[in-house]
């Protein structure tokens, strides 16, 4: 029996249970990236490496229409969502005590809603209010799904911070402004950026929540992709899939260098003030 056990719990079997889960996230991904450089209109035999699909893509001007859609769609939800949720965590930490938890509970309620009972909530609403589904109302519904996952992000981040170093800046002549610009916004840049990513990357890629609000003209990526394969998978559907895959790395790397450089910005250099002072 022990003999089992610590063979069991060798080194070797985590790593397969880690190269398993790993398979289970990726492979899909790579069997897509992998088929979008197919020669042939196969979707399950790959013939020899070819850029053909890509420049389909490329002479398709709906597609680049809806891609650009989806790109300015998905930056403006960002800032917008930033913006709100930073706001939003500022009033559930450093305002009122009584009020502070039942909002807390309430955004956290608007992350495990399902999205499907959200964008039908959300199409009846505009119907009812004689509002026209357009790229107007496909940015709300947008926000209204990211700004919760950014407060959620922002406030685990704020309360965590020391509300004394602000107190210290408002008695050294900052105002109240100023001392949450200069001293907690800094602080709350990590959580900001990973909150932006995760605003852009929620929005650019969204499904249902577009399908009930898009409306009429042109639609957004996701929504243009489905009414494609509705007719049949074709291999454009590949090339476009990895763009997307391409875009949303991008904007991973790009926002973990932007956090790189502030850390580097923030660190005092110690070695220097040690010699001055020697």
């Amino acid at each position: 029996m022990g003999t089992r056990r610590a063979a069991f719990d060798r080194p070797r079997t985590l790593w397969g249970v880690t190269a398993l889960v790993l398979a289970l996230l990726y492979l899909p991904l790579g069997v897509v990236f992998l088929y979008s450089f197919n020669s042939s209109s196969s979707l399950v035999q790959f013939d020899g490496f070819s850029f053909q699909w890509y420049r389909a893509v490329l002479d398709n001007g709906q597609m680049l229409d809806s891609l650009r859609v989806s790109v300015e769609v998905a930056v403006v939800t960002t800032v917008v969502s930033v913006v709100l949720g930073t706001l939003l965590s500022f009033g559930v930490v450093r305002g009122m005590a009584a009020l502070g938890r039942p909002v807390q509970a309430s955004v956290l309620l608007r992350v495990v809603t399902p999205e499907t009972a959200t964008g039908v909530a959300l199409l009846l609403m505009f119907t009812q209010l004689g509002v026209t589904l357009s790229r107007v109302t496909l940015v709300l519904a947008h926000v209204s799904l990211c700004i919760a996952f950014v407060a959620v992000v922002i406030t685990s981040r704020l309360s965590q911070l020391n509300h004394e170093v602000e107190e210290a800046a408002m008695d050294l002549g900052a105002t109240r402004l100023q001392s949450v610009w200069l001293v907690a916004i800094p602080a709350l840049r990590p959580a900001i950026v990973s909150s932006a990513l995760l605003s852009f990357v929620l929005s650019f890629d969204n499904f249902i929540t577009s399908f009930f609000t898009s409306g009429i003209g042109v639609p957004p990526l996701p929504v243009r992709i489905y009414s494609m394969i509705r007719y049949g998978v074709s291999p454009e559907v590949n090339a476009i899939g990895a763009c997307m895959l391409v875009i949303t790395v991008l904007v991973i790397v790009l926002a973990m260098l932007v956090a790189r450089l502030g850390g580097r910005r923030r660190t005092p250099d110690f070695r220097q003030e040690d010699a001055t002072i020697v």
